[in-house]
């Protein structure tokens, strides 16, 4: 790990068919303290039959040292490179399954950093699923990103009282990617905590059926 790109170099786990042999890929992005092992569980949620399902592991196990709210500066090069990362895994996956059967899926810290992914990198990916996240910023960030997601399904589910992700930056975080022309799904849950439930497992399932 070096000082400029810590997750350069970082394992990435594999559960499924190999990608030569898939019909479509997830790209799961864990949450800060936790694995990329424990991110292929939701595999068992999710249609599984020709679905490669491929988790990169963040260095230290979180992506960037503060939270998303902070200003962007404050959290590199450890944005930068897990940006870097995940793209090297796109890169990757799409030289076997093309791009529009290609999703993403991240939970905390991971659904933010997917959404920066998704938003600075747009075109038709198979979806995106963010499980209590959204795009960084402080209060009061103009989040302008150039370019069209045609239509690529996004699903956006987060608690009303989330500890770490305010409800209202779920909300911009739509209305960004409404702008760029994604078909966005949005479900905020009252009281729910931050954690998955069973309506956004089925609502990222549906996604990916329809791949």
């Amino acid at each position: 790990m070096s000082d400029a790109d810590p997750h350069a170099g970082q394992p990435v786990e594999h559960r499924g068919p190999s990608l030569a042999d898939a019909e479509r890929a997830v790209i799961l992005l864990h949450g800060r303290g936790a694995r990329a092992q424990g991110m292929l569980g939701f595999a068992d949620d999710l249609p599984s039959e020709g679905t490669a399902f491929v988790a990169p592991q963040a260095a230290r196990a979180t992506w960037y040292p503060n939270s998303f709210l902070e200003p962007t500066e404050e959290n590199e090069p450890w944005l930068s490179s897990a940006l870097g990362l995940v793209s090297d895994v796109f890169a990757d996956v799409t030289e076997h399954v093309p791009a529009d059967r290609v999703a993403l899926l991240g939970f905390s810290q991971g659904s933010c950093l997917g959404s920066e992914f998704v938003a600075r990198n747009p075109q038709r990916f198979g979806g995106f699923v963010a499980f209590s996240g959204g795009l960084h910023g402080p209060e009061g960030t103009t989040h302008d990103y150039d370019g069209d997601l045609d239509e690529t399904p996004v699903f956006l589910g987060c608690s009303d009282r989330d500890p770490h992700i305010p409800e209202e930056r779920v909300h911009e975080t739509r209305d960004v990617f409404e702008s760029m022309n994604a078909d966005v799904t949005e479900r905020i849950y009252e009281g729910m905590g931050h954690t998955v439930n069973e309506d956004e497992l089925e609502h990222a399932a549906d996604i990916l059926g329809s791949l």
